[in-house]
């Protein structure tokens, strides 16, 4: 289904004309109001929309079998976890990919800045460089230099250097990039000594585009000890806000999520510290978004101070620093994950909000340098339209690239501002068979013409499913991304 631009905006103003403050998900808005046989009727015609786009229907790819790719593209492997780097062979490239960012290179190469969500115990884990924070951490970062000639069906990309940028942590997961030039690798774990580790855990590191080999790992202890996701920085601003993924299930006390925000002392230099705060609405503490909300309702919200964002009971109780905010009025989110500025503002993402637990995405709209307004952009009505939205990146012609985070088959999807959804990526899932690895780390090289992404694989030192890094490129132009 696609809704006219025109049907949509006359739909929203009828909600108040609040969902118009979010041009980039104008298209994922016009979802809302769509009804669960018109989802399912739009995902079996998704095969045509994609001939009529040019972009041709989804096919097995001839590099990348594994995958179901439109057939005018091309997507290869550029990295592969468990053997050396074809880049680098010395380096035996470590597993569980995960986020994962693009910076340009002087040269006029790019740099990929990624993520590994390594969750080993403390009796096996080994850090996969040095230095690093903590010897029984295996989790980290790898950076890669990636250089991409030729057009068409003559392109090539290859990596043509990769190493280890950050060791010693666990669980990295996401994070975001930085308008200075850095990657803030986020740890989703608050595991420490209590637990065997040598080091607390539970923070934010960063890591310079620049960096040519293992950086100095300095917790950003300011920043939070709490279960971490994603960051979004306002470039005009400097603030950076954090998600965290933390489910809302009260009756097995789990009391939900926060949105944060970090004012840092010195823009750009977060080691000098700052001032960490949580988002409440105003005049109702400890508003649910989770649970029975209305798709294009903005409500004022302002920010809370936290009072101790590195408790040491955080280990024992990951919530710690969200109950701190939650007796202060803070809302409760549902396991916030991707993050995105864009707007004039940021878009967050809840994996399994809203009332069919398939995902809503918020729009935070800031109006003082103390309050703001948040919008519920989207909330999947069915799995069939969205399905547990996770990672998310905007391209540079306004489309929006989502990787799901589903049961059974996983997909890369593309979306443009009339409500056109495109299957980029489709990893079919067989009845029977182990579901496939999960896709994250979506982002483009910066003259929009290659997508990145990963599968994740095993996330222990003792797997054997290799995680990879992909490439996928072809006429982005012919169709709405």
């Amino acid at each position: 289904m696609t809704l006219h631009r025109r049907d949509f905006i006359s739909r929203v103003a009828r909600l108040g004309g609040s969902a118009l403050v979010a041009p980039s998900l104008a298209g994922l808005a016009s979802w809302n109001f769509a009804t669960p046989a018109e989802a399912r009727a739009a995902a079996a015609a998704r095969a045509d929309l994609h001939r009529s786009f040019g972009y041709g229907g989804l096919v097995r790819g001839r590099d990348t079998p594994e995958f179901e790719i439109p057939e005018n593209f091309h997507c290869v492997r550029i990295s592969e976890a468990l053997a050396p780097s074809v880049g680098n062979p010395g380096v035996r490239v470590p597993n569980a990919f995960d986020g994962m960012a693009s910076f340009a290179l002087p040269n006029g190469n790019v740099r990929l800045i990624r993520n590994h969500e390594m969750t080993d115990p403390p009796e096996t884990a080994r850090p996969m460089g040095s230095p690093y924070y903590d010897p029984k951490g295996s989790g980290g970062t790898t950076s890669l230099e990636v250089r991409i000639t030729g057009t068409g069906a003559g392109r090539q990309v290859e990596v043509v250097d990769e190493f280890v940028s950050l060791a010693g942590t666990r669980v990295n997961c996401a994070g975001g990039p930085t308008p200075w030039g850095s990657w803030l690798s986020c740890e989703e774990t608050c595991s420490g000594t209590a637990q065997g580790f040598d080091k607390p855990h539970g923070y934010i590191f960063e890591v310079p585009a620049s960096a040519t080999g293992p950086v100095d790992p300095v917790p950003l202890t300011a920043m939070g000890r709490f279960i971490h996701e994603a960051i979004a920085v306002d470039p005009e601003t400097g603030i950076v806000y954090e998600t965290e993924d933390a489910w809302y299930n009260p009756e097995n006390g789990q009391p939900g999520a926060g949105l944060y925000r970090f004012i840092p002392n010195r823009r750009g230099v977060l080691a000098e510290g700052g001032r960490l705060q949580i988002l409440a609405v105003d005049g109702q503490p400890g508003y649910v978004t989770a649970r029975g909300q209305r798709p294009g309702t903005t409500l004022p919200v302002h920010w809370v101070d936290i009072e101790d964002p590195d408790p040491a009971s955080a280990e024992a109780d990951p919530a710690t620093v969200f109950r701190e905010g939650l007796a202060k009025g803070a809302a409760a989110f549902a396991r916030l994950e991707g993050a995105w500025a864009q707007d004039g503002g940021i878009y967050v993402v809840s994996t399994n909000g809203g009332d069919a637990r398939a995902g809503q995405v918020f729009f935070y709209r800031p109006t003082s340098a103390d309050a703001g307004e948040l919008t519920l952009v989207f909330e999947s009505p069915s799995p069939e339209v969205l399905d547990a939205p996770d990672n998310i990146c905007m391209t540079p012609r306004g489309g929006l690239i989502i990787c799901e985070d589903g049961g059974g088959e996983e997909f890369i999807r593309g979306l443009d501002r009339e409500g056109r959804i495109v299957d980029l990526v489709r990893s079919p899932h067989a009845e029977g068979t182990p579901e496939p690895g999960e896709f994250a780390g979506a982002c483009m090289s910066m003259d929009g013409e290659v997508l990145f992404f990963n599968v994740q694989g095993s996330s222990r030192l003792d797997g054997n499913a290799a995680s990879v890094t992909y490439a996928l490129w072809g006429p982005w132009g012919a169709g709405p991304l």
